[in-house]
C-alpha cells in the first residue's frame, strides 16, 4: 500500500497560531513534533518510500524541512494551484500510478488527531484487503462523540461481513454538515458516522472514477501524467493542473458513485479534524474541569481553560472557567471556549481590515 498525506490546506480556525503561510498541519499541536511529521510517524508500518505528501507550492520548502530523512524528497507532490480535494488526490494518483498503477493507495490527513494508533493501523489494513480482494471504494470513519454541526456524515446499511473480527458496512449515503437538531438526532443512531476522509482504493479504480465523473479533470490529469519524469513535467503541471475542476473529493467523486462499491469500516481512532480550539481542548483533556497547558501558566481557581503559550512568558490566570487563551509573539486570543468556532470570523475580519499591520497577522 502507499499512503499519500494531504499537506496543502490553507486552514486558519486555530489562529493566531495557524497562519496563512504556517498552518496547522506544520504546528506542534499535540505534542513536540508537527501534525505532520505525527502522520507520517503514524504511517511507520509503511516503507518510507511508499509514503507520500501532497502540498501547495507555497509550502514546499516548509514540507521538505519536516519531512527530510523521514521520507524521501522526491515522494513529495506539488500542487501549483489550489483546486480542493478532487484534483489533489487525482494528481497523486496520477504519479503513483506511474510506478504502481495497480497497488493500493490510501488518504490521509496530515492536520487530523488520531490518538489510538494501533486501532489505525488495523483498520487501515482491513481497508487496503477490502480493496485489494473486492476492489471497492473504503472509508473509515468515527462514531460522533456529540452533535457536531461542523462535519459532515456517512448513513451506514447493513453489516456485509467480518474481516478478523471487524463489522463491514454497506454505504447509504453522505449527508451535509446538518443543523443542531438534526445533529442531536445522528448521535442517538448506530447509522451516522462522522466522515474523517481516511479513503483506501486501488489507484487504477480511482482514475476510472475521475474519467467516469470528472472527465475534464481526467483528461488533465492524463496530460501532466505524459511528461512526469521528463524536463516538461513542470510546465505541463502550470499549465494542465489549473484547468482541473476546483471540487472536493466528496461531491465530485463519491457522491456520485454507486453505493454497492463503497464500504463503511467503523473505527475508534480518538479522532479529531482539529478545527476549533474547542476541538483540542474536548479530544485532550482528562476530564471536563481540567486545564489543557502548553507553555507555562499559573493558575488560582482556573478550570476548564484551554492555555497555550511558550516556554519564554508565564500566562496566570485567576477566576477563568471555560476560556481559551492562545498567545504568540505577535497576537493574544481571548474567548469562551464554546466560541471558539469563531475564530474564523475573526479572520474574516482581519482579511478585510486595510491596514497593513493587520494583513500581517492573517
Amino acid at each position: 500500500m502507499k499512503a499519500v498525506i494531504l499537506a496543502g490546506g490553507t486552514g486558519t480556525r486555530l489562529w493566531p497560531l495557524s497562519r496563512v503561510d504556517k498552518p496547522k498541519q506544520f504546528q506542534k499541536l499535540i505534542s513536540n513534533k508537527t501534525m505532520l511529521q505525527e502522520t507520517i510517524e503514524r504511517l511507520n508500518f509503511l516503507k518510507p518510500e511508499h509514503i507520500y505528501v501532497s502540498t501547495n507550492h507555497k509550502y514546499l520548502e516548509v514540507v521538505r524541512e519536516q519531512v527530510k530523512g523521514k521520507i524521501p524528497l522526491e515522494n513529495i507532490i506539488v500542487e501549483p494551484d489550489l483546486r480542493d480535494t478532487a484534483p489533489c488526490i487525482g494528481l497523486a494518483a496520477a504519479y503513483l500510478a506511474k510506478k504502481y498503477p495497480h497497488d493500493v493507495m490510501s488518504i490521509i490527513y496530515a492536520d487530523h488527531l488520531v490518538q489510538k494508533k494501533d486501532e489505525f493501523i488495523k483498520k487501515i489494513k482491513i481497508a487496503e484487503k477490502l480493496a485489494h480482494d473486492e476492489n471497492t471504494l473504503n472509508v473509515i470513519e468515527v462514531k460522533a462523540k456529540f452533535p457536531n454541526v461542523n462535519l459532515g456524515y456517512v448513513k451506514i446499511g447493513k453489516v456485509l461481513k467480518e474481516i478478523n473480527g471487524v463489522e463491514i458496512f454497506s454505504f447509504e449515503k453522505f449527508v451535509e454538515k446538518p443543523d443542531l437538531a438534526k445533529a442531536r438526532v445522528f448521535l442517538q443512531s448506530y447509522k451516522y458516522l462522522w466522515n474523517t476522509g481516511f479513503y483506501v482504493w486501488r489507484i487504477d479504480t480511482i482514475l476510472k472514477k475521475f474519467k467516469k465523473y470528472l472527465p475534464t479533470t481526467y483528461k488533465n490529469l492524463m496530460k501532466i501524467q505524459q511528461k512526469i519524469g521528463t524536463k516538461e513535467e513542470q510546465k505541463a503541471l502550470k499549465t494542465y493542473y489549473p484547468l482541473c475542476d476546483k471540487i472536493s473529493i466528496d461531491y465530485g467523486i463519491m457522491e456520485k458513485v454507486d453505493p454497492k462499491e463503497v464500504r463503511i469500516i467503523p473505527a475508534e481512532l480518538g479522532w479529531s479534524d482539529v478545527g476549533t480550539w474547542e476541538s483540542i481542548f474536548d479530544e485532550l483533556s482528562e476530564k471536563e474541569t481540567s486545564n489543557l497547558v502548553k507553555g507555562k501558566h499559573l493558575a488560582i481557581d482556573t478550570k476548564g481553560t484551554l492555555v497555550y503559550g511558550d516556554e519564554k512568558k508565564l500566562i496566570a490566570t485567576i477566576g477563568l472557567e471555560d476560556i481559551v487563551i492562545v498567545d504568540t509573539k505577535d497576537a493574544l486570543l481571548v474567548c469562551k471556549k464554546d466560541r471558539s468556532h469563531d475564530v474564523k470570523k475573526l479572520v474574516e475580519k482581519l482579511k478585510n481590515n486595510k491596514t497593513a499591520h493587520f494583513k500581517k497577522l492573517l
